[in-house]
């Protein structure tokens, strides 16, 4: 197995180096239209100058807000990169994570979900891509971790993706996760850093809720 990594360096510097021309090219245009308005003023009613350090604080500004957020992009940047690279020595491990759906391709999926009370009739309602739904009975559950397994098979489901909710008879909002095996990591084109799970599909890394470890074989 192998992990997808993005080098973003290149394309933080070029971010930076464009963010720091503007800042040039800002303080250019600045300098010209100054020397114009000099120029051109009325000897007789000459302005403030006053006026003219205002215009500079003003420009100052603006280009230390601009500064600040080429900063704070380079910072994102590395802070994934980083990210992938701790993430991407976990492939192999066991971990749990929330999610609203699950890719299903004949294998069994490990379902984990948390009720804050009792529940006298409870509901997993599986549907998928063309809106049919599976409505699976679940019981009577007590308060706490509760597990089941979404067997395809069992359940006569078709390879593809399908979402996943649990519902209470109570009403409870309840959080779906999944305890799969963590097969790759990648970078997306917006700067997520995505985890492609086994039998469950892409989710982001701020979906892990626990990790479990490698198993012994």
């Amino acid at each position: 197995m192998s992990t997808a990594v993005t080098n973003t360096t290149s394309s933080s510097s070029s971010t930076s180096g464009n963010s720091i021309a503007g800042n040039g090219e800002l303080s250019s245009l600045f300098t010209t239209l100054l020397v114009a308005q000099i120029k051109n003023q009325d000897p007789l009613s000459p302005q403030d100058p006053s006026q003219f350090v205002s215009q500079l604080t003003q420009l100052s500004q603006v280009e230390s807000m601009q500064q600040l957020t080429s900063q704070g992009q380079t910072n994102t940047s590395m802070l994934a990169s980083l990210q992938l690279m701790t993430l991407g020595a976990q492939v192999g491990s066991t971990l749990q994570a929330a999610v609203s759906s699950v890719s299903l391709s004949g294998q069994p999926v490990e379902l984990r979900f948390n009720l804050d009370s009792s529940s006298t009739a409870n509901t997993l309602v599986v549907t998928g891509s063309d809106g049919r739904a599976q409505r699976v009975d679940l019981g009577s559950m007590s308060r706490g971790e509760q597990s089941y397994t979404l067997d395809p098979a069992k359940l006569g489901l078709a390879n593809g993706s399908y979402s996943v909710a649990v519902e209470t008879q109570n009403k409870q909002s309840v959080t779906v996760e999944t305890l799969a095996r963590l097969d790759g990591v990648r970078l997306s084109a917006d700067g997520n850093v995505m985890l492609q799970l086994a039998g469950v599909g892409e989710v982001t890394s701020q979906a892990i809720t626990q990790f479990k470890g490698r198993s012994g074989n």
